[in-house]
Formats: C-alpha cells, sequence, structure tokens
C-alpha cells in the first residue's frame, strides 16, 4: 500500500476509534484560541506527564490566566501552582520572563508569528507550533510532541531522530487538510493504546498499516 493511502486509511479509523476513549488528558489543546494559556500550557508540558501537565494549568489559571497576573505572584507561589511539573522552578521563572516580555514588548498580547514565538525565552519548535496552530487557529505547522513522533515513526511515515525533524518530514508527507487534528488524534491514540513504551498492539486498530508489529515491545 502506498503511504498517501495508508494516511488517509490511518486517519480516517484514529476518527472514529477516538471517539471511543474516555476522554483523552487535556493539557495545552484544551486551550484552544486562547494563545496565552496555549503558550504558557505548553511549557508547563516539557518533560512531563500530560497528566501533571492539565492539573497544574489548572491550578495556575485559577489563580492567573494573563500576563500581568502572572507578574503579580511571587516566583515562590508559581512554584507552588505549577509543581510536580518538571523543573518546575526553573519553569516558574520563565513564566515570569515570558509574561514580562510580552506586557513590554507586545502589550500584553501574545505574538502570531513563529518567528517571534520562538525568540522568547524558553520556547522551541514544539511550543511555537502549538501556540501558532492552536492558539491562532492557524494550520500552518504539524505540532509534533512525544506521542506524534513516536506514532509516525512506528508507522513508518517518517524516520527522524526528534519531535522537530518528525514535524517537518510530516509536512512533505502528510496532506494539509490532516495538519490540524493530527496532533490531537495521535495524542488520544498515544495516550490510550500506542504507548511509548509497551504499546497495546494486540488492540490496535491500525495495526496493519503498522510495520513495526512484532518490532516494538508491545502488549
Amino acid at each position: 500500500m502506498k503511504r498517501a493511502e495508508s494516511i488517509n486509511h490511518v486517519i480516517n479509523t484514529l476518527k472514529k476509534e477516538v471517539k471511543k476513549f474516555k476522554e483523552p488528558i487535556v493539557t495545552q489543546y484544551s486551550h484552544k484560541k486562547n494563545p496565552f494559556k496555549v503558550l504558557i500550557s505548553c511549557i508547563l508540558s516539557l518533560r512531563t506527564k500530560d497528566e501533571v501537565t492539565g492539573k497544574a494549568s489548572k491550578r495556575l489559571f485559577s489563580k492567573a490566566d494573563t500576563p500581568k497576573k502572572i507578574l503579580k505572584l511571587k516566583t515562590k507561589e508559581i512554584e507552588k501552582l505549577i509543581y510536580p511539573v518538571g523543573f518546575y522552578r526553573t519553569k516558574a521563572k520563565r513564566l515570569k520572563e515570558i509574561s514580562k516580555t510580552l506586557l513590554e514588548e507586545y502589550n500584553g498580547k501574545v505574538p502570531n508569528n513563529y518567528n517571534q514565538l520562538i525568540r522568547l525565552r524558553g520556547v522551541g519548535p514544539k511550543t511555537a507550533s502549538i501556540t501558532v496552530v492552536y492558539g491562532f487557529n492557524k494550520p500552518y505547522f504539524i505540532p509534533t510532541d512525544v506521542h506524534v513522533h513516536v506514532i509516525a515513526n512506528r508507522l513508518g511515515w517518517v524516520e527522524a531522530k526528534n519531535p522537530e525533524e518528525t514535524m517537518h518530514e510530516l509536512m512533505k508527507v502528510v496532506p494539509k487538510k490532516y495538519w490540524y487534528n493530527l496532533n490531537s488524534l495521535f495524542v488520544a491514540f498515544g495516550q490510550n493504546t500506542c504507548v511509548t513504551i509497551s504499546p497495546f498492539c494486540s488492540k490496535c486498530p491500525i495495526k496493519k498499516y503498522c510495520p513495526k508489529i512484532g518490532v516494538v515491545r508491545s502488549r
């Protein structure tokens, strides 16, 4: 089967399959069209499990959901609100630095430009692309986290060493009509079936499209 045909079958199958899952753990994707919340929750998600990120984001935004409000909080208070996300002390400082920059240089607004976003301290390609796509509803990229990276490589759509490389390679082979939804589909699928370690291959609805069956240690 040609790769393009495989991509169509996989995505259409997953659109039906994810409806059967319990509500997926949400992080930055639950804040669509709110650029600041998308940006901040994505920063919190780095090196952190989805469930931890979701709870930390909820605690933080209950106290401060704008750059101005973030700056009013003491760094120690932010640390307590976002703990136990990975590198929570460093991230607490980053949130204040980013909030200050947004107020001083962008009138308190998150820039909708990828190149401007990536210049913010602590913001990398993944965070910048997710903010543009989901914060501003501009599907110019395929946001690629660990779920997208792992699943796309298992399916053989790309052969890449890291999420950033996977994103660029996916954009060469995946039709643009699928770019916006690919991340949310793969995140839900990655949380429930094609998990990073020991995926549930025996119950996978797209295993016939996966060349890694029998290669990846599965359940």
